[in-house]
């Protein structure tokens, strides 16, 4: 499973204001046009200070481009002092403008042109490349699902790989950070988890996925710290059904195993059997299950629509 968003810049990069108008050279050109233009259309002006028209359109292309917001940028490139890469690129005449997109010339014009020209001119390549951001978030959006897939089909050496990468692009992604903690507590890393999680920014500690992947950590340090063998305490509730510290010790010990219904099964019969038991223990310890689980997980799913039959019977 390879991730797409290397591909992408991240933000700072080629889109923002400070890199929307820049110099190029013949050193420079192949990063500055046709690199970026990978990403995005990118004008490219050849001009000369001696040259009348290049005067006016200078001016004209740089506000267009600024109003487009960041979906094109333009390169400025001095024909005298770079006379062989405008041999190369036939410039015969001032000023001449190309237009790139994936790495490739796409439109053009030479001599000067109306303002509603230019405008119309940067529009339509603004247009046809799309927003800069919108693809950096597409693409965020389908790393992090291809880093879900990963984790849940335990492939968590890719999923974290993939995390990392989309937070490279974005710190503050709560899914990527999320999914980093889920990462460690899947690889049997409880401490890395716990570390990931106090580190975080106070501002992020209410975000859904960050305290879906607080409860997670809980869950596992609950689980690490469960009290009994899964049989011993199998056979303690069978001889006494209604000694319901030992089967909520039971649930716990399941959960641990990986038997998350199994130990759903057995806090809705604690509640069935008795709802307030220990100041509602079992409740509130579904719900630190479907927190962990998340409100899209089947078991998450299955168990509160039994737990409200329960409750409002």
């Amino acid at each position: 499973m390879e991730p797409i968003i290397g591909q992408i810049q991240p933000d700072g990069g080629s889109n923002a204001p400070s890199d929307m108008i820049v110099d190029a050279d013949q050193n420079s050109f192949a990063t500055a046009v046709i690199d970026a233009s990978m990403h995005q259309p990118v004008i490219v002006d050849f001009w000369a200070p001696w040259c009348g028209p290049c005067k006016t359109l200078g001016p004209i292309l740089e506000k267009a481009v600024k109003e487009a917001g960041g979906k094109v940028k333009l390169v400025k490139v001095n024909v005298d002092e770079n006379q062989s890469l405008a041999s190369q690129l036939r410039i015969q005449s001032l000023p001449t403008v190309y237009a790139f997109y994936q790495g490739r010339p796409v439109d053009g014009f030479a001599g000067a042109q109306q303002e509603s020209q230019v405008r119309s001119f940067v529009q339509k390549l603004a247009e046809s490349g799309g927003s800069p951001g919108q693809e950096q978030q597409e693409a965020i959006e389908h790393a992090l699902e291809q880093a879900a897939g990963a984790l849940k089909a335990g492939e968590t050496g890719t999923a974290q790989s993939i995390y990392k990468q989309v937070l490279q692009l974005d710190q503050k992604n709560t899914a990527a950070l999320g999914g980093l903690i889920r990462c460690s507590l899947a690889s049997g890393d409880l401490k890395s988890a716990r570390e990931l999680y106090d580190g975080l920014e106070d501002d992020l500690l209410k975000d859904p996925e960050i305290e879906a992947a607080a409860a997670a950590i809980e869950l596992a340090e609950q689980s690490a710290q469960a009290r009994g063998d899964v049989e011993d305490l199998q056979d303690k509730v069978a001889q006494d059904p209604e000694d319901l510290q030992a089967r909520f010790d039971l649930a716990l010990a399941l959960n641990a195993a990986g038997q998350r219904e199994e130990a759903c099964e057995q806090l809705l019969e604690i509640v069935r059997r008795e709802r307030d038991w220990d100041e509602g223990a079992a409740r509130q310890q579904l719900v630190k299950f479907f927190e962990a689980w998340g409100p899209k997980d089947p078991v998450t799913q299955s168990t509160r629509r039994k737990l409200s039959s329960l409750l409002f019977s």
